[in-house]
């Protein structure tokens, strides 16, 4: 049995509208997920926490973290930088100016997938 190859182009993809400051293309494999995340300036993603380990790396833009259950440690990460937040590690953001911004989860955000991501879509 041979494994597909799929190509992709984030234009072609369509673009879902999370909440009237926040948008997002996937692209899902079996194990990895890939998402292009575009948040307006002072967008905020609520605290939570997943078990998915995580990349996010800003391409356009910058967000501020808050990480850990009391979101003592606070960092701003920019255009070019990466964060690695590791899986069940809380963590809350709010985009400083418009956003976009690549997330890479293992395994894929099923939460993402069946729209059951109530903290996003909360106003």
């Amino acid at each position: 049995m041979s494994q597909r190859v799929t190509h992709y182009r984030w234009n072609d993809l369509p673009r879902e509208r999370v909440t009237d400051s926040l948008d997002r293309r996937l692209i899902t494999g079996d194990r990895m997920m890939i998402a292009h995340v575009y948040l307006k300036k002072g967008c905020v993603v609520a605290k939570h926490q997943h078990e998915n380990e995580q990349l996010t790396y800003i391409l356009e833009g910058a967000l501020r973290f808050w990480i850990g259950e009391d979101q003592q440690e606070t960092l701003v990460v920019a255009a070019g930088e990466v964060l690695h937040i590791p899986g069940n590690v809380p963590h809350k953001a709010e985009a400083l100016e418009d956003t976009l911004d690549v997330d890479v989860f293992s395994p894929p955000r099923q939460d993402w997938l069946d729209k059951t991501d109530a903290y996003l879509r909360e106003k």
